[in-house]
């Protein structure tokens, strides 16, 4: 994986400074040459407007744009550089309504703090190799919310392709 990993650009965004610097390190030490870093949401959104970025790696909780803010902006703004950027949120609130609050803001993959190298790496490994389709709807843009297909699942039908996934 050291070999993809020397090419892709990282955006590590954090108010913790000893957060960065432990992220840093992990991505480094697996071959990740490029990691341009912000300290909150507003000036990740601003070296996303300034440089070309793979992924992005995005505290939960701070000030003054945090990364649910930061997310929706990504994904949802007339002016975002790029709405299909991988974002891996990092968390301590493993709780589960602050999880679907990342999910439903269009959160690729969540890391939960403690981090570790696997954990991020699982994480990384899971937006390069198995990264799940775009959708849109009314009131969502963001990476399908669906982890697994069931092939037992015989309705209500949810989207307009459910019917046509079927049919074939």
């Amino acid at each position: 994986m050291s070999a993809v990993l020397d090419k892709l650009r990282f955006l590590l965004v954090d108010d913790n400074h000893h957060m960065r610097a432990i992220v840093s390190t992990i991505l480094k030490g697996v071959g990740v040459r490029h990691v341009h870093e912000a300290i909150d949401g507003a000036e990740g959104l601003q070296i996303l407007k300034d440089r070309q970025i793979d992924i992005a790696i995005v505290d939960f909780k701070m000030s003054p744009l945090d990364g649910v803010q930061f997310t929706q902006l990504v994904r949802n703004s007339p002016d975002s550089t790029d709405p299909f950027l991988p974002i891996i949120m990092l968390t301590g609130f493993a709780e589960r309504h602050r999880v679907f609050e990342a999910r439903d803001a269009g959160v690729t993959e969540i890391v939960v703090k403690p981090v570790t190298a696997r954990s991020l790496l699982d994480r990384i490994d899971m937006v390069i190799f198995k990264p799940r389709p775009f959708i849109r709807s009314a009131d969502y843009f963001g990476p399908c919310r669906r982890r697994r297909q069931d092939p037992h699942y015989g309705g209500p039908f949810r989207r307009g392709t459910d019917r046509k996934a079927i049919e074939l």
